[in-house]
């Protein structure tokens, strides 16, 4: 996985950068994902994210941007603190402009990543802002065991807090998703991941 990564990475910023640049900018990906206290919000949730966006490609209009937010997203990721997407987005500012992409499209990519913030859209004018999110959510529509395992790794990564503050919060999140119109955007996450999505999390509330 960590070789495919870094050569996807490889292939989208070298079109932008020297090789120096990239593999400068791949290794503090690396090392920001490989945090340990990352379970959940890790180079595997990248991962999957890219394959996902890749089966979508001819839906999405700016793709290389798409990606990008992909990467650049969960860069910056405390539980303890509210403010990751932002710092998220600052991050990614930054970085892009290093490697001279295109002012507008960055605007569009701190646009995207801050959407994942409270999972609204942010960008309308066409499905972009729609894919993300609804890749980044996929995973509340997988099989249960799939599922549980994912809610354990994200309690893994509020161990910090102790089950009388994180149970609470977490039904609070977990309800806000179940008293929206649909949890997905586009037709496609609707139709394949809706149903068990909302078994999923009603499942989680009871068991909190």
């Amino acid at each position: 996985m960590i070789n495919w990564l870094k050569t996807e990475w490889q292939n989208l910023a070298s079109k932008y950068c020297n090789n120096t640049l990239a593999e400068e900018l791949w290794a503090e990906i690396e090392t920001n994902y490989t945090q340990k206290t990352r379970h959940y919000h890790n180079l595997a949730h990248i991962h999957n994210m890219l394959l996902q966006a890749e089966t979508y490609k001819t839906e999405i209009k700016d793709f290389e941007a798409l990606q990008f937010a992909i990467w650049y997203h969960d860069i910056i990721y405390k539980s303890s603190k509210k403010d990751n997407e932002d710092k998220s987005a600052l991050f990614a500012e930054k970085r892009l402009k290093s490697i001279n992409f295109d002012s507008k499209r960055i605007e569009n990519i701190e646009k995207l990543i801050i959407s994942t913030k409270k999972h609204e859209l942010a960008i309308d004018k066409n499905r972009d802002n729609a894919y993300l999110l609804d890749i980044d959510l996929s995973i509340l529509g997988s099989d249960w065991d799939t599922y549980q395992t994912y809610i354990s790794n994200i309690r893994k990564e509020y161990i910090i807090y102790p089950d009388f503050i994180y149970k609470p919060g977490r039904k609070k999140v977990l309800k806000h998703f179940l008293d929206r119109k649909t949890l997905y955007f586009t037709d496609v996450f609707r139709n394949k991941y809706e149903t068990q999505a909302t078994e999923n999390l009603k499942k989680e509330i009871e068991l909190l």
